[in-house]
Parts: structure tokens; C-alpha cells; sequence
């Protein structure tokens, strides 16, 4: 079932009645009741708002991403079970065991899809698209030729023109891009909880400060996505300066728009967990592929 998301921007209190999550706001002196088995991600983004444990454990329950954000109202940590397979020990040791030949082969198949998908975008914004799949091509195990930076040093000046550096302290529409990227990043960790895999222990990232090394390899072939959402919002306007609720719920609904994934057409927070399964069964030796989506 494709879940919802909340975005909670004004001062509210979060509670349980009943099994179901009561959004009481401060302001208006409203309540609100929504089934808490309906909703994927809790995204608070208001320092006034409360909650209680109940709303906590309700949460873990259900596998709802309970999400904060900060100061720049961008999301900045994360709350979700640890428990969330039936055979997670299995696949724990799995995953942990797994050789570096098996994580570099592994990653070459995400490096490849991203550039294939980055290729697919700059085709359908009527760019050229030759350099990219030459590129994707040539991606080796663990690419050890680094084509990821490669691509992206055609991909970024093609898309946003030649002046335009990808920096997270960049200049607009970097704001909207690292917003999005960010949901996409707590919807894949989400899915990587609920297919019973560690999200610290990536196939390539390695950062002793980062509990997400898995959810940023995997998000990476499903960035373009994000991408073209930005795209289509810049043919109208100009890139905001500061981002807005308009500018946060269309970064938002890119979890549900369709993508391609295994020949099926499918709600992009949906085949997330198809390839957080997949990766499992390769960490098991049921499967030697990644199944990502086709953009």
C-alpha cells in the first residue's frame, strides 16, 4: 500500500487515540485524527510542535520515518524501528560478510544505472545524451575510474547551463535540489529498515559519522528523479531563493511520482523498497543484480 506523508509546519501537538494519531493545532484550536497505519513519513518541521512517547512508538509500529528538521527547515535527523524483517539476523550477517568483489560489483551496477538514468533526463530535455551512455558503458568494478564524477561534469552544466556549480551551499536551485535529495535520502533509509538491512554499512560509501552509508549509495541512480522535478518547476519561474510549503510538497510528491522499475510501472516510494529487497537477496546469493528503476 503506498503510504502518505504528513508535513507538519505550524506549532501542533502529535498524540494517540485509539491507535490513531491525533494532530491537534495550537493555533486554530483544531484536532485532527488520521489512521496511523496510512502514513510513511511524519515529517516535522516546526519547533513548537510536541509529541508524546506514544507517537514515537506508534511510529516504529507502523515503519514510520519520523523525520525533524532543522533551522533551515530542511530535514536533519531521522527516527525509525530497527526491527524490520522477520529474517533480519540472516540478512544482517549477510550483508556484513559480504566480500569487497561482491560491493564493488554492486556498485558498479548502481554507478551505471545513475549515469543511464542522468543520460535518459538530459535525452528528454531534448540534450545531448551520447557522452553519458559512452560513459555508462565504460563503468568498471568499484568504478575505479571515478565515471560517476566524470558524467557529472557533463550532466550538472548541461542541465542548468554552464555556469551553474552543484554545491550544497550552492546558489538556487541548489536549495531545491539538496531538499529533495534529502527526502529521497529518508525515504531510502526507510525502505532499507524495512528490508532488513544495516543503513550504517554501505556497498561503497564509508564514513564513520554517517549512520546512512547505505541509503546514499541506493539513492543515487533515483536522484534524476528529483532532478526533473526541479527542471519542470524552472520552466515557469525562476529558482526561489528560499523554499516555500509550494516548493517543499512538489519536492515531496517526486516519492509518488511513476517510475519504470523490473518492467512495471510503479509509485517511485514503492520501487525503493523493490531495490532495498533486491540488494538482500544479493547480500544472500538469491540474486546478482540490483533491480533500479529506468528513467
Amino acid at each position: 500500500m503506498l503510504k502518505k506523508i504528513i508535513h507538519i509546519s505550524s506549532p501542533m501537538h502529535l498524540s494517540i487515540r485509539l491507535s490513531q494519531l491525533v494532530l491537534y493545532d495550537k493555533i486554530k484550536k483544531e484536532e485532527e485524527i488520521r489512521p496511523f497505519s496510512d502514513i510513511g513519513f511524519l515529517i516535522v518541521d516546526s519547533f513548537q510542535t510536541t509529541l508524546t512517547q506514544a507517537v514515537i512508538q506508534a511510529a516504529c509500529s507502523h515503519n514510520t520515518a519520523l523525520v525533524f528538521c532543522g533551522k533551515d527547515h530542511h530535514p536533519q535527523a531521522m527516527l525509525f524501528r530497527l526491527e524490520g524483517h522477520n529474517t533480519q539476523t540472516q540478512t544482517f550477517n549477510a550483508q556484513i560478510e559480504a566480500s569487497q568483489p561482491l560491493k564493488k560489483k554492486l556498485w558498479k551496477q548502481t554507478v551505471k544505472s545513475k549515469i543511464i538514468n542522468q543520460a535518459a533526463l538530459l535525452k528528454y530535455q531534448g540534450l545531448e545524451d551520447e557522452p553519458l551512455r559512452y560513459s555508462a558503458k565504460k563503468v568498471k568494478s568499484g568504478d575505479s575510474e571515478n565515471r560517476e564524477a566524470q558524467a557529472a561534469r557533463v550532466y550538472w552544466p548541461a542541465l542548468f547551463g554552464e555556469d551553474f556549480l552543484r554545491r550544497r551551499d550552492g546558489k538556487p536551485p541548489n536549495n531545491m535540489l539538496n531538499y529533495g535529495y534529502m527526502v529521497l535520502r529518508a525515504a531510502m533509509a526507510r525502505a532499507i529498515s524495512g528490508s532488513g538491512l544495516l543503513p550504517g554499512l554501505g556497498i561503497h560509501h564509508k564514513n564513520k559519522y554517517n549512520a546512512y552509508c547505505l541509503a546514499d549509495d541506493l539513492m543515487e541512480p533515483y536522484r534524476p528523479y528529483v532532478d526533473l522535478a526541479v527542471l519542470e518547476y524552472l520552466e515557469n519561474q525562476l529558482p526561489p531563493e528560499s523554499l516555500d510549503k509550494a516548493e517543499k510538497a512538489l519536492m515531496l510528491k517526486v516519492l509518488y511520482s511513476d517510475v519504470i522499475i523490473g518492467k512495471k510501472k510503479r509509485p517511485l516510494m514503492l520501487a525503493l523498497s523493490e531495490s532495498t529487497a533486491s540488494l538482500a537477496r544479493c547480500f544472500l546469493g538469491e540474486d546478482t543484480k540490483i533491480s533500479y528503476p529506468k528513467l
